[in-house]
């Protein structure tokens, strides 16, 4: 089987470093993207591969990493939205809104939608990498997405990582159709930077010896159900409009289960993207 075209975000560090070695080792054409020119431009020296840097905080960048991917590749084998993060305090992005949501499900989501012709005559696998936050922490609110009433990181980053889960059944539904196969993975609870800079809770267990404790994982680790599913094909390996755990289908909040929440969450997005725009 020939090798797939795969844009990776989120590929300069952790799982999605991990992933993108050994995707490339696989015999795929993976282009690289990341924030830090530094890290990504070092594992694509490596790989010997495209990279492309975009500023998740700023729609501005999207857009413009949409078009210089869409001129570079006329076709996309697979989407891995894969960046994102948890923060520290409350913090605007350069756009106006929350910067867990923006960085976390906004500006994939406005990726995702920037790349669609490309994606549907390519019949793309799109793949989400949600948390198991989504369960622990998140509980949406259509009418204060930017959790202005009672923020939290914690709440933030579960209510992001719903949105990745609720964002891949709604592109099933919207797009299943047209060729488009979504699906969102936890990739586990691995060893890395993660919440490194933030006040959560979490911190405690990614960097302190308690992580060693409660059975962190490698990212190479992290990075399999990721490559799993990037390589697999969809209603084969995996099934379409789900939420994996190891390589199984899993059980998360509720809300995931919501088709109108669903629906609600792409409209108020496409609103707050402002998708209508022509890419700039």
């Amino acid at each position: 089987m020939p090798g797939k075209t795969i844009i990776l975000t989120g590929a300069s560090d952790g799982i999605g470093a991990a992933a993108a070695r050994q995707l490339v080792a696989d015999g795929h054409t993976v282009a690289l993207v990341g924030r830090s020119k530094h890290k990504t431009e070092s594992l694509a020296r490596e790989l010997k591969t495209e990279f492309f840097l975009a500023d998740f905080t700023r729609f501005s960048e999207v857009r413009a990493l949409a078009a210089r991917l869409k001129d570079h590749y006329p076709r996309i084998d697979v989407l891995v939205n894969n960046a994102g993060g948890i923060f520290g305090d409350q913090t605007r992005t350069a756009d106006g809104l929350e910067k867990t949501l923006q960085v976390n499900h906004l500006a994939p989501f406005l990726l995702t939608n920037l790349l669609m012709d490309t994606l549907t005559v390519s019949n793309a696998s799109i793949i989400n990498t949600a948390s198991v936050a989504a369960r622990i922490f998140g509980k949406i609110d259509l009418d204060d997405l930017n959790n202005e009433r009672k923020y939290s990181a914690n709440k933030a980053y579960g209510d992001a990582k719903l949105a990745n889960i609720l964002f891949a059944k709604e592109l099933d539904r919207r797009f299943s159709d047209r060729g488009i196969s979504a699906v969102a993975f936890h990739p586990g609870n691995v060893r890395t930077s993660f919440a490194s800079d933030t006040t959560s809770v979490m911190r405690f267990i990614y960097q302190t010896p308690l992580g060693r404790l409660t059975g962190l994982i490698s990212p190479e680790k992290g990075a399999a159900p990721l490559v799993w599913l990037a390589e697999g094909t969809p209603g084969r390996e995996w099934v379409p409009g789900e939420y994996y755990e190891k390589q199984k289908i899993a059980q998360t909040n509720p809300q995931a289960a919501d088709a109108a929440l669903a629906a609600g969450l792409w409209d108020k997005s496409a609103e707050l993207v402002e998708l209508s725009r022509t890419a700039l």
